[in-house]
Parts: structure tokens; C-alpha cells; sequence
């Protein structure tokens, strides 16, 4: 039986969303403006000139960016030898659950919950409750903030208070960052789960965990050990009908959060991409017939789509590209593996938010033959999947092969 491989580098969009200026991001194109950026010398810290991902402009990378939009590509010229498309979202979000779910085979059916951005953004009825339940002295921020600065901004407060630091964005999200050793990594963990139980009737898709660690606002710094405390999915996605099917799923990095673990036979992280991708390759190795590995590499997102650092979003990429032949060397006669994205976050955009796009696909593995796989949706990546592995097809999207 064959198996099958879905990779998400999280945030690595490629433009062209037909209703990105919804959202306000008309123009926005994550990897089309890296390129623009590296080949014209603005993205020369820490490395240097255009844009060196050949690995994944081999596979069509460059086909994929000019199918989502019109845009000038230096360099990136090469004949596709893989599959390779450009997928749309119908979710109404630009976010992590709605990107994740969709490619999975299940479209958000419902609005989200956003907070304001206002002082304070989340409602006092919730951080009372919060604050009475867990027997709190309070908490600090609700605003909306980025994840690094807040807790540069408000990390020695919470050591001299112990009130957690908690904030949102204009994702569908409400985060809580607490020092790991002070206050408690197993506390922290549980204010979540208190609070995701608060806040999830009214559709706020996940209660993130922000630990860090150091004593003073130049040594924070965040660990490996965030958790996401998601909403299920409303119906089974792939992951579920896999293991329904008699396969085993094997989830790298965030996705069993993702996807509240249901539907996760094994589950791997670790403290980066680079380490993620370690992981994934002993999942590639350890995977049966009829299995399914889903994995999602946040760095390009978190490090530095928020953080709008073209140069390390456009190392982070070259190294990720670098890591490909060893993926492609394990894949085995009748595997499909594809690569992909779940939302943008262009570095050069205005604001440190995600970007609505279209995401890249690009599909390879030992018998594929390369070609377009024209117009599509993220559902129908997931479908794609599903009909590769043999699995009944399901509600939403369609296979593309």
C-alpha cells in the first residue's frame, strides 16, 4: 500500500487570494516578495544575494507563485519536475486551525471569535473568571501584542506579581505567557486548559501555553514547550479517516495540537524546524503501509513572518530547501509527499499579522510524473491524499491526481 506525506511550512504563501483584500492584504505575497527582496539586495543579513531554494524551485515553487499571482520571479525559471499548484482557502480566517483543517478535508463551517484590538481587548467577565477559578492575583496586558515583546515588555511585572501575561492578536486566539520555573510550567498548562474551557462556546479557536525562561527583559526567551488547546474539528478529517481505515498517523510538531489529538496514532516535537525535520525523517522511516505523516514547521511563521525579518524568513527557507533530497531519499515506490503552506505572513507587509493568500503545492514522490494540478482548493490537497491512500472520499474537495 502506498503512504503519503503532507509537510506545511507554516505561513509560506504565495499571493493571489481572491478575497485578500477582505482582510486588507491586497498585494500581500510572502515568498513572491522574499524573491523580490533577496534578488535586489535587501535581504542580506546573515546571508546573501538571490533567493537559493533550488531544491524547491525544482519541484515547481516557481510555477506554483505565478499561478497565484502575477509577479516578476528572478531566478526562477526552471521546468517543474514535480506537481505543482496553487490552493485557495474558502475558510473564512487567515489563521493556523482554519489553514490546518481545510487541507485536512474539512472547511471552517462557522465564524470565529476575534477580540478587539482595544485596551483592554479581552472582556473583564472572562479574565474575572479566569483569574477566580484559578485563584489568580490578577492578570497583565490584554491588549493585543506579539509573542517576543510581550514578555520583554511585561515579563519582569509578572515575576515580581505572578499575574500571568495574558494578550491576543487578530487571530481567533487568546494567549497566556508565564515564566516556566516562577510560576509553572504544569500551572500554566492548566490555566489553560481552564480557560479554553471558558472561551471555546464562543468559537475563540485555541488557548495557546507562552512559557519562557531568564530573569531580565534582554534574557527572556521562549521555550520548546508551548502547547495549543484548539477547538476539535467539527467533522473527521483525514486524520481521523486514516486511522479509521487501519492506517497510523504520525504527527510532527504542533498538528496534534491542531487538531485537539484526535486522530494522532504518534506524536513528535522538538525545539525547532531544523529538529522537526530530524523527526520527520525517523517518521518517514518508521511509517507503515497505508500510513500518513502530517507535519508543520512554524519557524518561517513565528521567528519571522510576525517579526517582519526578511532575512532570516529567506535563511530559513534556504535551510528548509536544503533538507529536501534527505525527505525525497526516503520516500518509497508508490509514496506521495507534498509540500505546502496554510496561510501567508509576508515579511514585508505592513503590520506583524498573517497575510490572506494562496498557498504553494508542490507534490513529489518515485513514479510521478511532473504536471500541473491546476486550480484548486486547500480541500482538495487533503483529497488528494485520501484518494492516493485509498480512503472513501470525503464531503469536501477532490482529489487532483
Amino acid at each position: 500500500m502506498p503512504r503519503a506525506m503532507l509537510l506545511v511550512m507554516d505561513s509560506v504563501g504565495c499571493g493571489g487570494a481572491p478575497d485578500a483584500g477582505d482582510f486588507g492584504d491586497e498585494g500581500a505575497n510572502t515568498l513572491g516578495h522574499i524573491i523580490e527582496a533577496c534578488a535586489t539586495g535587501r535581504a542580506e543579513e546573515g546571508r546573501s544575494g538571490p533567493l537559493c531554494i533550488p531544491n524547491m524551485a525544482r519541484l515547481g515553487i516557481g510555477e506554483a507563485i505565478r499561478a497565484a499571482s502575477d509577479i516578476a520571479l528572478p531566478g526562477f525559471d526552471v521546468a517543474p519536475q514535480g506537481l505543482w499548484g496553487a490552493a485557495t482557502e474558502i475558510s473564512l480566517g487567515k489563521d493556523t486551525p482554519s489553514g490546518h483543517w481545510e487541507l485536512a478535508g474539512v472547511p471552517v463551517p462557522w465564524d470565529w471569535h476575534y477580540f478587539p484590538d482595544g485596551d483592554p481587548s479581552i472582556p473583564p467577565e472572562i479574565t474575572h473568571r479566569m483569574c477566580s477559578e484559578a485563584g489568580l492575583p490578577g492578570t497583565l496586558c490584554n491588549r493585543h501584542y506579539s509573542g517576543l515583546p510581550v514578555i520583554e515588555d511585561f515579563g519582569e511585572e509578572h515575576l515580581r506579581t505572578g499575574k500571568p501575561i495574558v494578550y491576543t492578536s487578530v487571530d481567533s486566539v487568546l494567549q497566556i505567557a508565564a515564566h516556566e520555573e516562577h510560576f509553572g510550567l504544569d500551572r500554566l498548562l492548566d490555566l489553560c486548559r481552564l480557560t479554553a474551557r471558558i472561551v471555546h462556546p464562543m468559537r475563540v479557536g485555541r488557548v495557546i501555553a507562552r512559557p519562557f525562561v531568564g530573569d531580565t527583559a534582554r534574557t527572556f526567551q521562549r521555550t520548546a514547550n508551548r502547547r495549543d488547546f484548539a477547538i476539535a474539528p467539527p467533522e473527521d478529517t483525514l486524520l481521523d479517516r486514516v486511522v479509521a481505515s487501519g492506517g497510523r498517523t504520525h504527527a510532527i510538531g504542533k498538528i496534534g495540537d491542531i487538531f485537539a489529538h484526535r486522530g494522532i496514532s504518534t506524536l513528535a516535537k522538538g525545539k525547532d524546524d531544523m529538529d522537526l525535520l530530524d523527526r520527520t525523517l525517523e517518521a518517514f522511516d518508521a511509517a507503515g503501509e497505508g500510513d500518513f505523516i502530517f507535519g508543520n514547521y512554524v519557524d518561517f511563521d513565528t521567528l519571522y513572518g510576525h517579526r517582519r525579518d526578511v532575512s532570516g524568513y529567506a535563511r530559513a527557507l534556504e535551510a528548509f530547501d536544503a533538507r529536501i533530497p534527505a525527505l525525497e531519499a526516503r520516500l518509497r515506490p508508490g509514496d506521495l509527499m507534498i509540500l505546502t503552506a496554510d496561510h501567508g505572513n509576508d515579511p514585508t507587509f505592513r503590520g506583524a499579522d498573517h497575510t490572506r493568500e494562496r498557498a504553494p503545492v508542490l507534490g513529489t514522490g518515485p513514479g510521478f510524473a511532473p504536471r500541473a494540478l491546476g486550480p484548486m482548493y486547500f480541500a482538495d490537497v487533503g483529497e488528494t491524499l485520501a484518494a492516493h491512500l485509498g480512503l472513501v472520499p470525503g464531503r469536501h474537495g477532490k482529489s487532483c491526481l
